[in-house]
Parts: structure tokens; C-alpha cells; sequence
């Protein structure tokens, strides 16, 4: 008995050793496998260039929009700068703003370092500073890292997407956003929408007021939009001088707008910064019409699945009126072109040969619509 006890004693000891020792190897294995597969940017892709201006190599990150394949568009394109960092962020940002209507269809770029384990802090510090402060090696890259971007990382984006050549954003935080700014100020018809936060103004003694000064004679040759954020806990009071001197310049083509972020640092900034500055530099015109020309649109109209509407004006705008009384206020981009602000909802009238009304031609996220005017 004894010795059948200590059988089934050891037997059980056994069993348990195998047990854990099989979970133990599960468990490694199910780690392993999660480490070894990373999460990736569904229809993002990857591309090395080499630099012969500054001697680098350099990594692309590339989104494409959603109806791309649509081979008669093209796309304005949005340069991330440490897209090591920023491009997931953007790309994020970009898709809520997107279907939010308040942004177009847009190709994402980020731009970060390339090279076997890069050390970002130093690369970035040398190539998005304008000066080197007595340290040629460690700062001071910003022009050559910005003939990069402008003749070489561009034009091969461009030749091989189908970008609009004249319509593309720039982005940046800290030191990306003293090169934004930089950029602007020395060559600012390479982008024509500009979104920083917490720039680095005070580098090199403030070195950014003298290229603002040098900026101050130069005639804008098309609309270029800078938005500019700064956290609650950073260095408002510099924030807010840098803000004042750039708006006192007065330059025709130049619209700015700020904004301090409630309860952010310096990194925290990013998030809301981005997003209003994507709000704020794509941002469609909402007109006001002439009575008369509104009044056509005026009447009840039926949608494909008998849902009814009505089309009021009040003021200089349409207003769209739903039962139980909601009503949507209508922007008007053009006299043909009309919207809904915060909503992807593109309205375009539809005209009979005699230029009477029939209906609204309505592009949404997930398809598009007829609304018939039935009154």
C-alpha cells in the first residue's frame, strides 16, 4: 500500500510538472509569436531614399486615401515630420477629420531617419535645427534637410502618386515645429498649409525673429494658412509674443490662427493641435447668397427611401428641416457646391435644362443619395 501511495503521490507530482511546464511553453510561445508580429497601418507602405544633398538615407511612410483607385483623382499630400513618431498620430487624426468631412481625401507622408538603429533625438536635432550654435556636427542642418524634402522627397512622392503639385501640408512639433516655421519663412512656396506645435522659438537666442524680419518684405504669390498650438504649461507668455509679431506683419495671403491647449504639456499638445490645424487649414469657405438665388432651393423634398425634408432659408443660409422639428444649418461653398460642417454630407443641386431645381445630388461616407423635390 505504502508503495502504491508514493506511485500515486509521484504520478500526480508528474502530471503536474507536465501540466505547468506545457502552460509555461504556451504562454512563451503565444509571447513570442505577439512579439514577432508587429501592428501595422493597413495600406501604408515603406520607402529608403538616399540623400545626395545631405548624405543621409531617409524612410517613407506613405498612406494612400480612401478612393484612390479612382485613377482620375488627385490628392492634396500631408508631409509628417518624425513620422517615427507623428505619422500613426496623423494618420489617426486624419481619418476622424476625414469622416467628419472637415478634410479631403489627402496622401499621407512621413518622414523620419533611416540607417541600422537610427538615434532619432540626435538626427533630429541636427537636421531641424536652421543653426548650429558652435556645434557643426549636432545642429544646425535645417537648410540641406529642407532641400531634401523640397528636391528630392517631393518630387519622388510626386512622380509616383498622384499628388495635386499645388496643395500640400506640412507638420511638426518642438524642433519639427521650429522647422515648419522655418520653412515658411524661407521657402514658402514649397507648402501652402502649415500646422505646428510648441516650435522651439527661442533657439539660437530666438534666432526665428531674424528670419521673421527677413519674411516680412516677401509677397505671398497664393493663400498660404499657418495654425500654430502651444500647451497651457509651456512657455505661453513666448507663445503669445511669437504669435503678435508674426501677425503684425499683415502680409496679404497669410491667414493665421493660434490656440493655447487647456491642460496640455509639450507632447500632449500634438493631439488637439493637429487636429485643429487640419480643421483649420483644410477648411472649406461658407458663404453667404443672395436671397433670390436661395429661394430656388426652397420646398419639401423626398429621399430614395420616402423620408422627407425641407429646405427653409434663414439669413443668407439654407436650412434643412427634419420632422420632429431638427434643423441642420447648410454651408455654401459655391452657389453649386453645399455642405454640412462637422458631417461628411456633400450636396450638389441637380438642374433640368431650364435651370429648375429637381433635386440634391448628397455624396456621403458609406454611399450617396437622392433627395427629389416633390413641392
Amino acid at each position: 500500500m505504502k508503495k502504491n501511495l508514493l506511485l500515486c503521490k509521484s504520478g500526480k507530482v508528474i502530471l503536474l510538472l507536465i501540466t505547468e511546464l506545457f502552460f509555461s511553453f504556451a504562454y512563451l510561445l503565444s509571447d513570442e509569436l505577439s512579439v514577432k508580429k508587429p501592428v501595422e497601418i493597413q495600406g501604408s507602405q515603406v520607402i529608403k531614399l538616399n540623400s545626395s544633398i545631405t548624405g543621409q538615407e531617409y524612410v517613407l511612410y506613405v498612406c494612400l486615401p480612401r478612393g484612390y483607385e479612382d485613377t482620375t483623382r488627385n490628392f492634396p499630400a500631408i508631409y509628417v515630420l518624425d513620422g517615427q513618431w507623428d505619422f500613426a498620430l496623423v494618420h489617426a487624426l486624419y481619418g476622424q477629420q476625414y469622416y467628419d468631412g472637415f478634410i479631403p481625401g489627402a496622401i499621407i507622408v512621413g518622414i523620419t531617419w533611416g540607417g541600422e538603429n537610427p538615434d532619432y533625438d540626435k538626427r533630429r536635432a541636427f537636421d531641424l535645427t536652421p543653426t548650429d550654435v558652435g556645434k557643426p556636427t549636432d545642429f544646425g542642418n535645417a537648410s540641406n534637410f529642407l532641400g531634401f524634402i523640397k528636391n528630392e522627397a517631393i518630387p519622388y512622392i510626386d512622380s509616383r502618386f498622384r499628388t495635386k503639385r499645388d496643395d500640400r501640408a506640412l507638420i511638426g512639433s518642438s524642433f519639427g515645429g521650429l522647422f515648419v516655421l522655418y520653412t515658411l519663412l524661407k521657402e514658402s512656396e514649397v507648402f501652402n498649409r502649415y500646422i505646428l506645435t510648441s516650435p522651439a522659438w527661442n533657439w539660437d537666442n530666438s534666432v526665428i525673429y531674424k528670419y521673421i524680419y527677413e519674411f516680412s518684405n516677401t509677397k505671398l504669390k497664393r493663400q498660404i494658412r499657418l495654425y500654430m498650438a502651444v500647451g497651457e504649461y509651456e512657455d505661453v507668455k513666448g507663445f503669445e509674443k511669437l504669435k503678435k509679431t508674426l501677425e503684425e506683419l499683415k502680409l496679404d495671403n497669410l491667414e493665421i490662427e493660434t490656440k493655447v491647449i487647456q491642460g496640455a504639456g509639450h507632447s500632449g499638445a500634438k493631439a488637439e493641435g493637429f487636429t485643429r490645424g487640419l480643421q483649420f487649414v483644410f477648411a472649406r469657405p461658407c458663404i453667404d447668397l443672395d436671397h433670390a438665388l436661395l429661394k430656388q432651393y426652397v420646398g419639401e423634398y423626398e429621399g430614395n427611401d420616402g423620408s422627407r425634408v425641407k429646405m427653409e432659408i434663414d439669413g443668407s443660409k439654407l436650412v434643412a428641416v427634419f420632422p420632429g422639428g431638427m434643423r441642420i444649418n447648410i454651408c455654401a461653398e459655391s452657389d453649386k457646391a453645399f455642405y454640412v460642417k462637422g458631417a461628411f454630407f456633400n450636396i450638389q443641386p441637380d438642374l433640368d435644362r431650364k435651370g429648375n431645381v429637381k433635386g440634391f445630388k448628397i455624396d456621403q461616407y458609406n454611399g450617396s443619395m437622392f433627395l427629389k423635390k416633390v413641392k
